[in-house]
């Protein structure tokens, strides 16, 4: 008797368990209380489910079977998020939307080609984000080559840094990421053993939490600990060892110039701060920007188009003063609500909250005005495109994940069938990459602010003494030295005092991972009064950083629904693609083949292109209720039905709703629809409704 009331008090436990990951509180009894977030594409029906289950008090046999209801619900209908992934993935590579590179050949992991409509989404999503960026901005666009000499990235860190911790299975030398069969492990048995103690989830979820801190010692440890093997053959792997992901190339015949395709396109506009400062009159802020290939190695690339070898980078670097980081126009963001993921939450093991961002920056969760502007920016730029607003976020990096130098870090995390993706990067990097540039080049990547009057101010000086921290530190000199020299006032100030009172102080080097002795006689350390006629100093940089395929990914996802055949045999795929990123704005279908409607469809076609409007002529012998459903397929907003010689009709996708209007107006409407001038709605308050039965099929 004991032993059953145990086993229904873990299956109790496994089931709080999992109904808490799809969002969902339990009380003490198991009755569903309130649902905690609207991950889930039908929130009525989530909303309805969480309360029947309320008043009801189900038992947990009809508990189980409800939240299985949810979990279909949440994928449009799919089962689960696999066969939901499936169904978007076959329709995008039925459709070309994109398809695996060099296919015939068997392709190669991680590259992939896109077809027209997936050429068409791109290029819409690019052109709003320069509309909604650089134009909106101000900002000075540049366009700098992929292949980058090693000086540059040596400067940068990549050289030395930018590297992942691989493992190998040991009899076919097939080659992984070790962080991700880690992850893998973690989350595997998180979600799926429902037998697992509530000490050994805790320990797992501290793994997950530290997986970016770990060495590669303690890596080993943990895939031994665990009994990973290699996913295909369950073979035993090698230990962890680090491999750089960027491409190397040499430039020019002779082999002795090295190089690497870059692996984003910042350093190009870091490089060119002088002379773009000089073209914005000398004047911050200022911000650069630029659209451009990257290349990264990847280990094991998995995921579609979410982790890939060659893909599209939107990168902004906002030039501004370190000691100035307001923004004239933060406050036409400053009243944006949506979900914020701060550090003390993620920590204290808590849900994303829906944040004021104005709130959130006055009370220092965000730590300027320029950062929440771009955030409040960004969330405006991914809505518009279509990404749902219930399943975007923004998480603040934890303390683990900040690079040494930076001031605070967020990333714009969109959730689709693979859990919460990282599409946009929004960083206040200080001033970490001009000082690194100034110092390998020799170039001052600096800014002036010119005084109306000398000023006397009191400069801090830090003076590593490379000598001796060369001899304590060997090789590692330069990193301890970086960090140094990084140090703000108040830090560099707390060493000063404690090393004349102790004569050495422990001091954390981030780059190297641990921390350091440093004595009195490697550093100096003073404040020095001078009178000065200008203030030269090096700006911080602001960096929103967008993985475009990521983002388009997403959008895929979110964009993507099923709904009935008028028969009822079969489901019909549509995406719901808002006109701002719909890769054909509209198709032309003349109702029969008939040469009087071919040749008012051809007139149509002819305004629709003077219109700057994309557009698709079907003239094929289907019904067309198929030749419908074939374009909503593509997402094309609006479908065109030639069925007279003087009028058309008009069919809106989603609620396959339509209108009559004049030829002469045709191109007219579509066009206010398409640039928002006019909504859907307001077509059909202007113009007469029209109903046909074989538009249903």
């Amino acid at each position: 008797m004991a032993s059953a009331a145990a086993d229904a008090s873990a299956g109790e436990e496994s089931l709080r368990r999992a109904l808490s990951e799809k969002q969902v509180e339990v009380d003490a009894q198991g009755s569903v209380v309130r649902e905690l977030k609207a991950s889930i594409a039908s929130k009525d029906l989530i909303s309805a489910a969480v309360e029947a289950l309320s008043a009801l008090k189900l038992e947990k046999a009809s508990i189980e079977k409800r939240l299985q209801e949810i979990v279909s619900a949440s994928n449009g209908g799919h089962q689960n998020k696999e066969a939901f992934r499936q169904a978007v993935v076959n329709t995008l590579e039925r459709r070309l939307f994109y398809i695996p590179s060099f296919k015939i050949y068997r392709g190669v992991a991680g590259l992939y080609d896109y077809g027209p409509p997936g050429c068409a989404v791109k290029s819409n999503v690019l052109a709003f984000w320069r509309q909604h960026f650089v134009l909106e901005e101000n900002m000075l666009e540049v366009d700098c080559p992929c292949v980058t000499p090693e000086v540059v990235l040596k400067a940068s860190g990549h050289v030395d840094k930018f590297t992942d911790l691989m493992v190998k299975d040991e009899k076919t030398g097939t080659c992984y990421r070790a962080d991700h069969l880690l992850k893998d492990f973690c989350k595997e048995k998180l979600e799926k053993d429902l037998t697992i103690s509530t000490e050994k989830a805790a320990e797992l979820k501290h793994v997950l939490a530290m997986l970016d801190d770990f060495s590669a010692e303690e890596l080993g440890e943990k895939i031994k600990l665990y009994g990973i093997t290699a996913p295909d053959t369950k073979n035993p792997l090698s230990d962890p060892y680090p491999f750089n992901l960027m491409f190397q190339t040499s430039i020019g015949p002779s082999g002795l110039s090295p190089g690497y395709m870059r692996p984003e396109t910042a350093q190009g506009i870091f490089v060119n701060f002088k002379d773009l400062y000089y073209y914005n009159g000398n004047k911050l802020p200022f911000a650069a920007a630029q659209i451009g290939q990257a290349f990264r190695n990847e280990i094991s690339p998995r995921q579609g188009l979410l982790r890939v070898r060659e893909f599209t980078l939107a990168e902004i670097e906002h030039f501004v003063d370190p000691e100035e980081k307001s923004h004239p126009k933060f406050g036409e963001v400053a009243k944006l609500e949506f979900l914020m993921f701060p550090r003390e939450l993620q920590v204290s093991g808590e849900s994303a909250k829906r944040m004021v961002l104005g709130e959130a920056v006055s009370k220092g969760i965000v730590n300027n005005e320029t950062l929440g502007y771009f955030i409040g920016r960004v969330y405006l730029f991914l809505t518009s495109l279509g990404i749902d607003k219930e399943r975007l976020r923004f998480r603040q990096h934890l303390a683990n994940e900040m690079a040494h130098y930076a001031a605070d870090c967020w990333d714009a995390e969109i959730e689709c069938s693979y859990g919460w993706i990282e599409c946009v990067g929004i960083a206040d990097r200080s001033a970490y990459d001009l000082r690194a540039h100034t110092e390998k080049s020799g170039v001052a990547l600096v800014a002036h602010e010119k005084f109306a009057e000398p000023k006397e101010v009191e400069k801090l000086v830090i003076a590593p003494v490379k000598k001796e921290l060369g001899l304590a530190f060997k090789g590692n000199q330069k990193m301890v030295v970086e960090a140094l020299e990084a140090m703000d006032e108040k830090a560099a100030m707390e060493m000063k005092a404690e090393l004349e009172t102790k004569g050495e102080v422990e001091f954390q080097v981030c780059t190297l991972g641990k921390n350091v002795t440093i004595k009195k006689n490697m550093v100096a350390i003073s404040k020095e009064k001078k009178k000065e006629h200008q203030r030269v100093f090096t700006p911080s940089v602001i960096e929103p950083s967008f993985g475009i395929g990521r983002i388009i990914y997403c959008l895929f996802e979110h964009s993507f629904y099923t709904r009935p055949s008028k028969a009822g045999d079969e489901q019909l795929n549509v995406f719901r693609f808002p006109p701002l990123v719909a890769p054909i704005k509209c198709t032309v279908f003349p109702l029969v083949q008939n040469e009087k409607y071919e040749e008012v469809a051809k007139r149509i076609a002819k305004s629709l292109t003077a219109a700057g409007i994309s557009y698709k002529i079907d003239i094929t012998g289907t019904s067309i209720g198929k030749r419908y459903a074939r374009t909503d397929e593509l997402g094309v907003p609006l479908a065109i039905t030639v069925d007279e010689t003087d009028s058309i009709t008009i069919r809106e996708r989603d609620s396959k709703k339509q209108v009559r209007v004049n030829v002469d107006e045709v191109a007219s409407v579509v066009k206010k629809v398409m640039d928002g001038q006019s909504t859907w709605a307001d077509v059909l308050w202007e113009y007469p409704s029209h109903h046909s039965a074989s538009a249903d099929e």
